[in-house]
């Protein structure tokens, strides 16, 4: 048998996927007799200080007004900065929060020596609540698994906040590390699809508190990631993922419900219908579906049951008296909101299909590349309108993604 230092050579992130398998193997042997009572507050990064709903929802949470919360700047470049920043901003809200000095951006700081400590596994046991700050996963991960793949003295601490009835929150790094798997050291989006996602490299395990049938990603929107879920999903056999914008929220509650807070909205992925054509040799996925959860909306992850948020109960839009008459088509769907903004204008238009296209950037590999992503409107798609606001919730549209040729140099 290999010793663990001679197998580390193949690779840090190799080595860490090795460990952290074995660690969330032995937490959901645990998690199958102790189901968590607790929620997950998953934010997609880009949090801001005036956005009162998400801040109050996690004191509420953790327990209400007083309510203890460790704060774990673990993943920060500037732990020091970040954790004081972040504790003081919970305690605006009611909190009574703490800071987890847990990072090896600490001066001197033996981050395994910190992860073993009986007092500040205790003090985290005390609190209702657990925040992860934004940074690097990969340094969340690192502190909190042992070599040998065991979790440690304070990652077990945490869990037990979480089955006993707390709130794990998370945001940006703080909630990639939310499902069994993360992305580790991605490519650009692009680069995901057209190069491809590999274990210990682009994918390494999570913590797995969202548990093992749903994806978590972050900066959704804002970055087009949906395009990298599929990959990662396709690769890891995901049926389902979420992926929540910036300055956004979902609260996973113990039943499975989820929950859309703050400015925008997440993303549901289903591909437990979708199918890949192995003769086109690149990515790709046929029978998908999309759909955008929209503030205020649930969706409990078990029934597959959706639940408009009270302004939308009676917007139901009527296919049969379409707002508009006019093609959709975006010329850089993975660009800022585009996705949102063609799922829009396909759900209130009198056509049924709309075409985005994606194509390399200067510094992708695959230049011979791009993708032609169709989304269909079907019998089943449905959307809701707000009465108080410019906002529309979107179900169940396909989407298929296929490689296209290119032709370079683009220009004449």
């Amino acid at each position: 048998m290999l010793r663990w230092t001679t197998v580390c050579r193949m690779g840090l992130a190799l080595c860490l996927a090795m460990a952290i398998g074995r660690a969330g193997a032995a937490e959901s042997s645990e998690s199958a007799n102790a189901a968590p009572k607790g929620s997950l507050l998953i934010i997609g990064g880009a949090l801001r200080a005036d956005n009162a709903e998400v801040w109050d929802r996690m004191v509420q949470l953790a327990g209400g007004k007083g309510a203890r919360i460790a704060v774990v700047p673990t993943a920060a470049g500037n732990p020091e900065r970040s954790g004081h920043s972040l504790a003081t901003r919970l305690n605006q809200h009611g909190a009574d929060a703490f800071v987890v000095p847990l990072s090896a951006k600490y001066p001197g700081a033996d981050v395994r020596t910190v992860a073993e400590s009986a007092e500040l596994a205790a003090s985290i046991r005390s609190a209702g609540g657990v925040y992860f700050t934004g940074g690097d996963q990969a340094r969340i991960t690192q502190a909190l698994v042992h070599a040998d793949g065991t979790p440690s003295t304070v990652l077990q601490a945490i869990w037990e906040v979480y089955r006993r009835g707390g709130v794990i929150a998370g945001t940006s790094a703080g909630a990639a590390i939310m499902s069994s798997t993360m992305y580790y050291d991605a490519k650009t989006v692009f680069g995901t699809m057209s190069v491809g996602v590999r274990d210990g490299i682009e994918l390494a395990p999570g913590l797995g508190f969202a548990g093992s049938e749903v994806f978590i990603d972050q900066h959704f929107l804002a970055r087009g990631r949906f395009a990298r879920m599929l990959p990662a999903m396709l690769k890891k056999g995901y049926r389902l993922g979420l992926g929540i914008d910036e300055n956004s929220a979902m609260v996973i509650g113990p039943g499975r419900d989820v929950e859309v807070l703050g400015y925008q909205g997440a993303i549901l992925i289903d591909l437990s219908q979708a199918t890949s054509a192995a003769e086109l040799k690149d990515f790709n996925v046929q029978n998908a579906r999309i759909s955008y959860l929209d503030h205020g909306d649930r969706y409990n992850l078990k029934t597959g049951v959706y639940t408009p948020s009270a302004d939308k109960i009676a917007g139901k839009l009527d296919p049969a008296a379409p707002d508009l008459h006019e093609p959709v088509f975006s010329y850089d769907i993975l660009g800022h909101n585009a996705l949102l903004v063609t799922m829009e204008k396909l759900i209130t238009n009198a056509e049924t299909q709309a075409i985005g296209i994606a194509i390399p950037g200067p510094t992708d590999t695959r230049q011979d590349t791009g993708y032609e992503f169709l989304f269909r409107r079907l019998p089943e798609s449905a959307g809701y309108e707000s009465a108080s606001s410019d906002a529309y919730s979107i179900l169940n549209l396909r989407l298929d993604v296929r490689p296209v040729k290119m032709t370079l140099p683009l220009y004449r």
